[in-house]
C-alpha cells in the first residue's frame, strides 16, 4: 500500500497516511476535526532506475530490456544527400 502525505488548510497539521490506492483521501484533520485535509503531491521515496533486476531478472531466454542494446529490427537512419554531411552554406 502506498504512502500519503496531507495537510490541514486550517492548521497547518502535515502527516503521512498509509492507504490502499483506490481509497477514498482523507478528510478529517486528526488534530483540529477540521474537514480541511488535502493530498499532497510527493515524489516516490525511490527509483528504478539503470540496469538492476527488473530489467534482466524474469526473462525468458535470451530477451532482454537493457538500454543501449541495439535494435536489430529498427532501419538505420538515412542519410542527408546534401553536402554529403559537410557544410555547403545552403542552409
Amino acid at each position: 500500500m502506498p504512502i500519503y502525505e496531507y495537510q490541514c488548510e486550517a492548521c497547518g497539521h502535515e502527516y503521512e497516511a498509509l492507504q490502499k490506492v483506490n481509497a477514498e483521501p482523507l478528510r478529517q484533520c486528526p488534530v483540529c476535526n477540521e474537514p480541511k485535509l488535502i493530498k499532497k503531491i510527493s515524489a516516490a521515496g525511490f527509483r528504478l532506475k539503470g540496469s538492476g533486476w527488473y530489467e534482466t531478472d524474469f526473462k525468458k531466454g535470451s530477451k532482454r530490456n537493457v538500454a543501449g542494446e541495439p535494435n536489430s529490427t529498427k532501419p538505420a537512419p538515412a542519410k542527408s544527400s546534401c553536402c554529403g554531411g559537410g557544410n555547403c552554406g545552403s542552409h
